[in-house]
């Protein structure tokens, strides 16, 4: 490559939020900038006293752009906020500083599905390829959930969704199992897809408040689950089994983070006297290393009623910091076959309680008799979850008619 290139990255969450989605964009962000190239992340900002804000993060321009709330607000109000996003951030745009901008590439994360029209513009305006990163397939699995059925709203989001993915000229999907999904999609002329793995950055190590030696749960050997909490997580299970574990006094259960099911599973557990468990909100990422230093399981949750693939950020997380999962996804998903041939960890596809507490007590075994566990999950993460090689593939596949 004779010359940096310039990038630009629509989203709809970054720092200052800590969702898995904003760490995840923070990280490729800094990677962009370390691999030499220029890049701009846009992003809508509810709220903003004026048209855009304009700052220098580790490297890279954010531009964040006033737009409806999209955020912790009612479905009508959301779904209205967020159709109306894209075009409220391109009339701010053209009223910023980089309204003029010529691009290279133009690359855009959902969810949202709501990108499209923003991310054509920017296409057009620069005569460049698009890529989207494609994390979350709404609206189906909000059916797969019983969140929605097949009526008008489902078709709306539908075509929104079927919008977006026809402004792109390449698609990078999480997993294999979601290459089907979009077969019909690839059939149009100059479509590329191809599989982008999920990716993370190696955090700052900063100190974590929770001081598990301190907790009433001290000297227990510790399942954690640090990220959202909702429907999609199908997290009550997880709470089933720790009342089936209870009677083992050195084993506990630390839940970390926020999200529509958090304050429920909470209060069923303080219903049920689980003194084996316990709550925190959410930390900063930067923490979340300091945090597993103190645990030895990390638990990953779908709920079984999902039909699409997926590998959730925290998975990564515990790879990253060698700690094997426990997991309850649902039946057929490429997760189940990762954790299985890398041998990190106990994987239940039945969501059936008494396979889960097996596949508890087997791991709980293992992680004191299998010393080298640790070391597995590094080297899986080092090999398939680089956010080095994420940016390289996105890089190349932008950079083929870039200039």
């Amino acid at each position: 490559m004779t010359r940096p290139l310039r990038f630009a990255l629509i989203a709809d969450t970054f720092p200052p939020f800590r969702t898995s989605g904003a760490v995840q964009l923070r990280d490729l962000s800094r990677e962009f900038a370390r691999q030499g190239h220029q890049l701009t992340v846009m992003l809508p900002a509810a709220g903003l006293a004026e048209p855009w804000t304009l700052e220098q993060v580790d490297g890279v321009r954010v531009l964040r752009l006033r737009a409806p709330r999209t955020k912790d607000i009612g479905y009508v109000r959301r779904t209205i906020g967020e159709f109306l996003m894209p075009f409220a951030m391109r009339r701010q745009l053209r009223r910023s500083p980089l309204a003029n901008e010529q691009w290279d590439g133009v690359l855009w994360y959902a969810p949202s599905i709501f990108h499209g029209p923003l991310a054509s513009a920017l296409k057009k305006a620069s005569a460049c390829k698009g890529y989207l990163i494609v994390r979350d397939i709404f609206p189906e699995w909000a059916v797969d959930m019983g969140l929605m059925g097949r009526g008008l709203p489902y078709r709306c989001f539908s075509a929104v969704a079927r919008y977006q993915y026809s402004v792109a000229d390449v698609i990078g999907v999480q997993t294999p199992g979601n290459l089907s999904y979009f077969s019909e999609w690839q059939r149009g002329p100059g479509r590329r897809l191809e599989v982008l793995q999920n990716w993370l950055d190696k955090p700052a190590s900063a100190r974590c408040p929770i001081r598990i030696s301190e907790s009433a749960l001290a000297g227990r050997k510790i399942l954690v689950y640090a990220g959202n909490m909702g429907v999609a997580q199908g997290m009550d299970i997880v709470l089933e089994l720790a009342g089936a574990l209870a009677a083992r006094t050195d084993v506990g259960f630390l839940f970390v983070g926020r999200g529509s099911d958090a304050g429920r599973l909470r209060g069923a557990a303080q219903a049920r006297g689980l003194d084996n468990v316990l709550f925190f909100d959410e930390i900063h990422p930067d923490q979340i290393p300091d945090l597993y230093a103190q645990c030895q399981i990390g638990i990953v949750a779908l709920d079984p009623r999902h039909k699409s693939h997926n590998i959730p950020g925290k998975f990564l997380t515990y790879m990253q910091s060698g700690l094997p999962v426990l997991a309850n996804v649902n039946r057929g998903n490429d997760l189940a076959g990762i954790i299985r041939s890398a041998q990190v960890g106990q994987i239940c596809e039945s969501n059936q309680l008494d396979e889960l507490v097996a596949l508890a007590h087997q791991l709980l075994e293992q992680v004191g008799a299998d010393p080298a566990l640790p070391a597995r999950c590094q080297a899986l993460f080092e090999r398939e979850f680089s956010v080095g090689h994420a940016v390289q593939q996105i890089t190349a596949a932008l950079a083929r008619d870039a200039g």
